[in-house]
């Protein structure tokens, strides 16, 4: 089996999701994703990575991976060569599943998680992230036909009354949420100082969701790496009566001694970092003991085969594993079946105003939630295809990149 075609899938209602399809002369097509600066992604694939797989057999996933990862160290291994070696390892993965008739879940392994991984949901409404000012105004579910934002404004409403989404979450099963309500504050001072009563309004949606369901619910704070020592060293400190099960990224992994000392200042455990790009960076930050769970995104940190590894090493020093999605339809898939396999699985996070919406318009998948918990894809691979009439939308662009003349 020979690689033929390299092809670029994007819509411009979800501009940073890029789509890749890789084809085989045996009929199969590979389904990869990454996220952000979709031109650049495109041009990288284009120019370095599509010719090394054009006529390569698909099937030798580590081979490859270490051929492009060495091939682009010239240019520093980190940001887009990473994004784009992780949704071309994805596509392979997939390939590899739908040749043998296995997803890939029990391609690595098999199940740790029968009943499902645990999930959280990130408060944020469609068009969240996704890089076009005002994209939620026009962005439909083509199931429903009702505007997205009115389906779940997840992230209009904690800053509205977080009691009244907690609950909300509750009932539909959901019982861990992650907001971001000091991230106001980082960009007014640049991150480098919080005031009282800016502490206390970000402290406002934590005392309703308290009122309201009391310790029935997990909340995550989202810090973005907005912030230096002091003020989140502050941010912590304010937060520990209100039990937050994770601090998040409060400041940039940049700096794991740094990381450390916020770690050592406070009981609440440190998420550090979907912004580390291979498993490398990770294990620095472990070294200098800088997180308690690790957190890592599967289409940008080099894809299933590098996840793999970064969740391995996280589990040999006895850490926890968390894998990322705010981003698209195919990195949850690829992140489910990781989480579905490794023993030390925290939570996969997922978007509920995503998996019940436009995901559902992209790809072939229903990623449900029940008992708070949501199961990886049963099909061969990565187990989720574009849509048929996903590809006939207006907003679609597909663009071969590379084939066998």
């Amino acid at each position: 089996m020979k690689i033929i075609q390299v092809r670029t899938i994007n819509f411009s209602d979800f501009p940073n999701i890029t789509m890749l399809e890789i084809e085989t002369d045996a009929g199969i097509v590979g389904l990869g994703e990454t996220y952000y600066t979709p031109r650049s992604v495109a041009a990288y694939i284009e120019e370095v990575l599509a010719p090394m797989l054009l006529d390569a057999d698909p099937l030798q996933i580590e081979a490859f991976w270490r051929l492009a990862y060495d091939g682009s160290h010239v240019y520093g291994n980190k940001g887009l060569e990473m994004r784009c070696l992780s949704a071309v390892d994805v596509a392979l993965w997939d390939i590899l599943g739908q040749h043998v008739g296995q997803p890939v879940w029990q391609l690595l392994g098999g199940s740790s998680h029968p009943d499902g991984v645990p999930i959280y949901n990130t408060c944020a409404t469609a068009g969240y992230a996704q890089g076009t000012p005002g994209i939620r105004r026009h962005i439909r579910s083509k199931q429903s036909g009702a505007p997205i934002e009115s389906l779940y404004r997840d992230y209009e409403a904690w800053h509205e009354d977080a009691g009244k989404l907690a609950q909300s979450l509750l009932e539909m099963g959901i019982r861990a949420m992650k907001i971001w309500p000091f991230d106001a504050a980082a960009l007014s001072n640049r991150g480098q100082t919080i005031s009282w009563k800016e502490l206390d309004e970000g402290l406002r949606p934590w005392k309703q969701i308290r009122d309201a369901v009391g310790m029935d619910i997990d909340v995550i704070l989202e810090g973005h790496g907005y912030w230096a020592l002091q003020p989140a060293r502050r941010i912590a400190e304010a937060l520990e009566p209100y039990k937050p099960a994770l601090l998040e990224d409060l400041m940039k992994p940049d700096n794991p001694r740094t990381l450390a000392k916020l770690r050592e200042s406070t009981r609440t455990p440190i998420c550090a970092s979907e912004l580390l790009m291979n498993r490398y960076a990770v294990e620095e930050m472990m070294r200098a003991n800088a997180c308690d769970v690790v957190m890592t995104d599967v289409t940008w940190s080099g894809g299933i085969t590098e996840a793999r590894k970064i969740a391995y090493l996280a589990d040999t020093n006895n850490l926890g594993v968390i894998f990322h999605d705010c981003t698209g339809p195919v990195t949850l898939a690829a992140g489910l079946h990781l989480s579905t396999h490794c023993t030390n699985t925290w939570m996969q996070e997922i978007v509920r105003s995503f998996t019940l919406g436009f995901y559902r318009d992209l790809v072939d998948h229903e990623f449900v939630v029940e008992n708070g918990r949501m199961h990886a894809p049963q099909r061969p691979g990565i187990g989720v295809a574009i849509r048929p009439e996903a590809l006939d939308r207006e907003d679609c662009v597909r663009r071969v990149l590379a084939e066998r003349k």
